[in-house]
């Protein structure tokens, strides 16, 4: 099962989540829809190329990575979304696209857009289409330790 590197980290980490299958879905708005889960607390996971480094950046659903505010944060020349021909194999135990946002557990940093740190609970997907973890927000920063900045726009 994809899941068991994602739940066993969790599990050693003490983490309270809950585990919850559904319809499968592949756009992080679809599996919002399928799970139940209001689109602003369900994450998607991008991959960028941060000046040739795979980069981790985690926001809600609801948003769209805005490159150019990105670079500017981080100082960087460059910031593109890495193909998925480029990460694909940084993830062997999830399918493609449904990488959870623990960038930790891959050794790549991991970017969170700001407007997270003001949900309670969040969503995202458990390493396949079909499933998705519900925890607490403050859990996960504490455990993850991400770096938080602004990176995304609400879709209008």
């Amino acid at each position: 099962m994809p899941v068991n590197k994602l739940i066993n980290y969790l599990n050693e980490n003490s983490i309270r989540y809950v585990f919850v299958k559904h319809a499968p879905a592949y756009t992080s708005q679809e599996v919002a829809a399928s799970a139940h889960v209001p689109g602003k607390k369900m994450l998607k996971t991008v991959i960028l190329n941060v000046d040739g480094e795979l980069t981790m950046m985690v926001l809600p659903s609801t948003h769209n990575v805005d490159f150019d505010l990105i670079r500017e944060t981080l100082g960087a020349a460059n910031v593109d979304l890495a193909t998925e021909e480029e990460f694909k194999n940084e993830f062997p135990d999830c399918e493609v696209g449904a990488m959870p946002p623990f960038g930790k557990l891959y050794d790549m940093e991991t970017l969170v857009d700001e407007t997270l740190t003001r949900e309670d609970e969040i969503a995202f997907n458990a390493c396949t289409h079909k499933e998705i973890i519900k925890m607490d927000y403050k859990d996960y920063e504490d455990l993850i330790k991400p770096r938080v900045i602004r990176a995304g726009a609400q879709i209008a």
